[in-house]
């Protein structure tokens, strides 16, 4: 046979030409033993590379298969229990949860907060409302209508000037936040003497809030004015002319309630001369009435105004009927301090209108009362156009023109000598 050449286990060695048979047994046995070496050293390689691996057949075991899962699963998406209704979480405590193990939070019961009532809060009553309302401190929005005077709050009160002294006679005098010059002239003249005839009379001035750019500066003097003389009741409605059925019942409210031991009250305008020794005489008359008693200068059947050029004008929506009951004139009317309770209380039913006297008028009429003509009509008078010592000697209202004349005409009537 003649000489191949060939391949064998990928080794590179030539076969050698064909021998006697003994000696081609030898490489036989040779090529036997190589390729169980290559096997073992195939194996321990493949041993060695399973055993050093992170992908052990060991670290895939079920139960650490499934616990690892878990355990990326309760990460995302925890227990409700872990956390409870209405209760604070504790800092402390460890929120990473284990499969076997509950957390030390108990899982129904919340550690500190009751479930169902607030810790702090009482499940009544607020803590900060008071239970009633005081008498000039009104609730939200508008009580009974616009001209009620508990709708207001009082900015200076001087609640104490009744208490000190119980007075015979108030005098209120309704004047302009700005008007100083007339508040000085009254206190200069007929408010200058606390007791007139051996009775107490005290004077009190009604004023609200003032309008304009000023108003700070304003309401700061106005502060300093009261530190000064314990004089001024203020509320907080603006003060306008059209507000003067306002102020008048703001004014009856305040005697009502700061001064009800006041045997008589008088509503007198800041423009007005009085003759306050004369009042005190009048008052003490035998027969003056103690209750329900209303009296000045009357008005009897006077019809309401529908020209809206007149200072008066009263639209019908506003008051409707064509004539006014019987009043007495704003200028200055006394009563007996029992009426401002009655009056407050009846005008919640009554409509305001822009013309004050009238509306008391009103109320009176729904009280089933009537004003009385005073004992001597002639000393309530209304405008002066001369002086005369001996006139002014003898009545007791009269309307001026300036807090100088007031203080002229007062000085010259309490000169020594004769009036007549």
């Amino acid at each position: 046979m003649g000489e191949r050449e060939t391949g064998s286990g990928g080794n590179g060695l030539n076969r050698t030409p064909v021998e006697p048979q003994l000696r081609q047994k030898k490489p036989l046995y040779g090529s036997c033993f190589q390729l169980l070496l290559l096997l073992c050293v195939v194996l321990i390689v493949a041993v060695y590379i399973q055993t050093s691996s992170p992908l052990s057949w060991e670290s895939f075991s079920l139960h650490e298969h499934y616990q690892r899962f878990l355990n990326q699963t309760n990460r995302l998406n925890p227990p409700n229990h872990t956390i409870q209704p209405n209760t604070t979480l504790d800092t402390t405590v460890d929120l990473s949860l284990h499969p076997t193990t509950p957390p030390t939070v108990p899982p129904t019961t919340p550690p500190t907060v009751p479930p169902t009532i607030p810790p702090t809060v009482p499940p009544t009553t607020p803590p900060t409302v008071p239970p009633t309302i005081p008498p000039t401190i009104p609730p939200i929005g508008i009580l009974h209508h616009q001209a009620y005077p508990r709708n207001y709050h009082f900015i200076m009160d001087n609640t104490e000037v009744c208490k000190q002294k119980t007075p015979f006679l108030v005098l209120m005098v309704p004047v302009a936040p700005k008007d100083v010059a007339a508040r000085d002239a009254i206190r200069q003249t007929w408010a200058s003497d606390s007791r007139v005839g051996g009775e107490v009379v005290l004077t009190l001035f009604m004023l609200a809030l003032a309008g304009g750019r000023d108003t700070e500066q304003v309401q700061e003097k106005l502060n300093q004015e009261n530190l000064q003389h314990r004089d001024l009741i203020q509320s907080d409605f603006m003060d306008s002319y059209l507000n003067l059925t306002i102020k008048t019942m703001v004014i009856m409210d305040w005697l009502a309630t700061r001064c009800p031991t006041a045997a008589y009250g008088m509503k007198v305008d800041s423009d007005m001369f009085l003759n306050i020794d004369n009042l005190v005489i009048m008052l003490k008359k035998p027969g003056i009435p103690t209750l329900n008693y209303l009296t000045g200068m009357l008005v009897w059947n006077a019809p309401v105004l529908r020209n809206k050029d007149s200072k008066w004008y009263v639209p019908e929506e506003m008051f409707p009927d064509p004539r006014y009951p019987t009043y007495v004139l704003g200028m200055g009317y006394v009563f007996s301090n029992d009426l401002p309770e009655k009056l407050v209380e009846i005008s919640k039913s009554i409509k305001p209108f822009n013309i004050e006297d009238a509306y008391v008028g009103m109320c009176m009429k729904k009280l089933g009362l009537a004003p009385t003509s005073p004992p001597d009509p002639s000393q309530f008078k209304a405008y002066n156009y001369k002086y005369d010592r001996c006139e002014f000697s003898k009545i007791i209202t009269y309307i001026l023109g300036s807090a100088e004349q007031l203080v002229n005409y007062w000085t010259d009537l309490k000169k020594p000598g004769p009036t007549c």
